[in-house]
């Protein structure tokens, strides 16, 4: 499916937003509700948007440890490696990226001794090579 522009637009907003009316969106956009009703509609059904979520204040997340969790993965281990990571609800995201590391995780626990357990239990995944970690001090702006 191909994304316009303005629904480039109308998804910036529902990731500030993903409550707002369609009636707010339809102003902030400068189109009809129905417009704005019928892109959404159609976003989802082609399969765009998936879902909605909840963004918790940062005054919240500031309570708990973030950090970013680096992991090495040993050739052809991908697929248990991460397998195994699914199954660990502090991990919040996974991502595969390019350079020195395969895969970051974001892990998110309630205190120090946690994020401890927590990157031992990575690192003790079979497949993976090694983890090098580093603590989020603060969230500047996220969309």
């Amino acid at each position: 499916m191909k994304i316009t522009e303005a629904d480039e637009q109308l998804l910036s907003l529902l990731r500030e937003d993903a409550r707002a009316s369609t009636a707010q969106i339809a102003r902030r956009l400068d189109l009809s509700r129905t417009t704005v009703q019928s892109r959404i509609d159609r976003l989802e059904r082609a399969g765009v948007i998936r879902g909605y979520t909840v963004r918790v204040d940062e005054a919240v997340e500031q309570a708990r440890i973030r950090a970013h969790i680096m992991i090495t993965v040993f050739p052809k281990k991908m697929a248990v490696v991460v397998k195994e990571l699914r199954a660990i609800p502090e991990v919040r995201a996974l991502q595969s990226v390019s350079g020195p590391y395969d895969l970051v995780a974001l892990g998110v626990v309630t205190d120090v001794r946690q994020m401890d357990e927590l990157t031992d239990r990575i690192g003790a995944i079979d497949g993976v090579e090694r983890t090098s970690s580093a603590i989020v001090l603060s969230t500047k702006f996220e969309r």
